[in-house]
């Protein structure tokens, strides 16, 4: 540690920390366009030049300059002043005036420096510097006569998210950064570019000439379009969600958001449910509420427990899943299911289906090995934490699967999971590598858990999680990496069949009678049987409600305040930021009053009563936001033999990274992307 002075206060910190570093620890600003904390160090726009006592008598960059045991730093001298003036004025020689239609007015770095370094006139007569836009695809729009060469776009791409697509070509006044070869970027994690990007020159095309940034309603939520569960910001304006922007949060997905999480949004607006529908004689009709009602009652009268069930879908929040259980439960029924996919999750230990080392604890590993999963298409912002973890520690990291690039470094050990079996025994060369780490990871994708033989998977991988070390007292290295937001809360709270009770594929397979869904999407409905009577309760019409005899309108998950836990067993909330469209309302008030219509009323009438009650079913509904880090004890294994493993390759269940869900499947943008990457054609602007 060294102690050192800045503007008078004395900080300690910790060796090889640069100056602006150790400014900030001592709560002292520093402006800067080039430094990101999470970017390597380039030093580009001198913004940051401070004066050291005792080094050489001019401006130094403290970006790039470490500390040293009493070094004395001034941060506002006069010569810091003028030279910061000094840089200022060159950035603005070939800046545009583009403030009044420029979309990062009012969030712009260089707008806020300006204002406290600029100067009312310019010394320079000469024609600004004029730089072609570069199409970068459908998400990110370019204006690349604002750039001012920091080069935190190229430097994010390249060692973030892992593609390098981005670089610079000429220099001084004509450099250009672009993709060298016109095309898209390649990267599911593209539009952090415009968080990062501190003037205009990287935009949002699908947001440009929307709105300003003070005319929005700010809301904290959780996006749902994947399960790592990023927190996100909502900005909306009237009645509609204008834009999401992730949040800060180091132990989930620091300050990154992926690209469908971010652009699906105009999917919110389209192919909505507003009203109930009721089908008689082969054809849907609008209904009161009152008529749906009443057309799902008289269904379910003669019916008993056994001939009812019910499916929750992907993007369900956790207090509607609670009532739909305790619906059921009312009605005698033990059919309930959240595996739509049928995935042989073994609900019996949380450790079973959690990604238990948690997000963050990616970094702690020193041996990965993935089972039928791609992380860079399930998880985006999780894979880059692996690449983080691989790029500061070179991990090896071993892959069961279809061979693919994930932005690291990776051992492709086969596609059968039989490997899992050879690597038990010995025979292969990767279990040398995870028997001789201390701190072994094992991720068990959806992929490999939704197939004949998924319980014999998780059991194999547990198995061989406990031979190489992965479970001690300090370090569990088992995982399961979903990609449903609502499949580990619906877990929790036991949303699985009960005794005797039947799974979603028995239950569409004609098992029951009248089969309820939960915002259930990702089947081929042609599986329910045709005598089945089908309630669909969702936002979207996508393919439940196209086989639905009954549609109820419900709210997606930016009008609605709802519990959504992620994949490493994290309980997180999100709050409404619009009113759902028409007649359309709260999921778990729809289940409220369709059961005092049906007389079985269920005994809670307001969200803070019903999530007590999801706290009295699991306590883990009462930790919002903390996941304590546990261990493992208990080696016995889940159900499932480890040696019953079939010979079908392993596969990862996202075909396409853009169309996972209804929303992303009802929006334009996400079609622009897909069409961009399908052909080696740019999609048309």
């Amino acid at each position: 540690m060294a102690k050192v002075t800045i503007d008078g206060i004395t900080v300690e910190v910790a060796n090889g920390s640069t100056i602006l570093q150790a400014a900030e620890q001592a709560g002292i600003e520093i402006p800067r366009f080039c430094y990101h904390e999470r970017l390597s160090i380039a030093g580009n726009c001198r913004m940051c030049l401070v004066e050291v006592e005792k080094a050489p008598p001019k401006p130094i960059a403290s970006c790039g300059y470490p500390v040293a045991e009493g070094m004395v730093v001034h941060t506002d001298s006069k010569m810091v002043r003028n030279a910061r003036r000094g840089v200022m004025e060159f950035l603005l020689i070939n800046h545009p005036l583009d403030c009044p239609i420029c979309d990062q007015g009012g969030e712009c770095d260089l707008q806020d420096q300006a204002m406290g370094y600029g100067m009312d006139h310019t010394r320079y007569a000469e024609n600004k510097r004029a730089v072609p836009d570069k199409n970068l695809g459908p998400l990110v729009k370019t204006s690349m006569n604002r750039c001012i060469h920091c080069t935190r776009c190229i430097r994010f791409i390249t060692e973030v998210a892992g593609v390098p697509d981005l670089g610079a070509t000429a220099r001084g006044e004509h450099m250009e950064v672009g993709t060298y070869v016109e095309k898209a970027l390649g990267s599911e994690l593209s539009g952090n570019i415009i968080d990062i990007c501190p003037v205009g020159a990287l935009t949002s095309k699908p947001y440009a000439f929307v709105a300003r940034s003070w005319e929005l309603s700010k809301t904290d939520s959780i996006d749902v379009l994947d399960a790592t569960g990023t927190n996100i910001r909502i900005d909306s304006r009237g009645i509609e969600v204008l834009r999401i922007l992730p949040r800060i949060n180091e132990d989930v997905n620091e300050e990154w958001l992926g690209d469908k999480s971010r652009f699906a949004l105009d999917g919110l607006k389209r192919r909505r449910l507003d009203r109930p529908w009721v089908r008689e004689n082969g054809k849907s009709r609008a209904a009161s509420w009152d008529e749906a009602f009443a057309a799902i009652g008289a269904k379910l009268k003669p019916l008993t427990g056994d001939r009812i069930g019910a499916i929750a879908g992907d993007l369900c929040d956790a207090e509607s899943i609670l009532a739909l259980k305790d619906l059921l439960a009312s009605l005698g029924s033990a059919n309930i299911d959240c595996r739509q996919d049928g995935a042989k999750l073994d609900a019996a230990r949380r450790d079973f289906y959690c990604f238990n080392t948690s997000i963050a604890g990616i970094e702690e590993a020193d041996a990965i090995l993935i089972v039928g999963a791609n992380p860079r298409k399930e998880a985006p912002v999780l894979n880059a934490r692996i690449r983080k973890a691989w790029l500061a520690n070179g991990i090896p990291i071993g892959l069961i699967g279809t061979e693919t690039d994930l932005t690291y470094g990776v051992t492709h050990l086969g596609t059968q999971p039989s490997v899992l079996t050879d690597l038990h025994a010995g025979s292969h060369d990767f279990a040398k590598i995870l028997a001789n780490a201390k701190k072994p990871m094992i991720v068990v994708g959806q992929g490999a858990l939704a197939r004949p033989d998924g319980s014999a998977i998780l059991a194999a991988a547990w198995r061989l999680a406990a031979q190489v070390g992965a479970l001690s007292h300090d370090w569990h290295g088992f995982n399961v990496l979903h990609t449903a937001a609502a499949r580990v809360g619906a877990l929790d709270l036991g949303f699985v069949p009960g005794p005797n009770g039947k799974t979603a594929d028995a239950m569409m397979g004609g098992g029951v009678d009248l089969l309820w869904l939960l915002g259930a999407d990702e089947f081929d409905p042609a599986r329910i049987a045709a005598n089945t009577f089908v309630v669909y309760q969702g936002h979207h019409g996508d393919a439940g409600a196209q086989r639905a005899d009954v549609i109820l309108p419900g709210s997606a998950y930016t009008e609605k305040s709802g519990t959504y836990v992620n994949t490493e067993g994290r309980a997180q909330r999100g709050f409404k930021a619009v009113f759902p469209p028409g007649d359309a309302r709260e999921d778990w008030t729809i289940l409220r009053a369709f059961s005092a219509t049906i007389g079985k009323t269920l005994p809670y009438d307001t969200i803070e009563a019903l999530r007590k009650r999801m706290e009295q079913i699991n306590p883990v509904f009462g930790r919002i936001g903390f996941l304590p880090r546990f261990g493992c004890s208990d080696h016995t294994g889940p159900a499932g033999d480890p040696a019953v493993l079939s010979d079908a390759p392993l596969t990862s269940p996202v075909a396409n990274y853009y169309l996972t869900d209804p929303v992303s499947r009802s929006s334009p943008t996400m079609a622009a992307c897909v069409e961009s990457h399908a052909t080696p054609a740019l999609a048309a602007e």
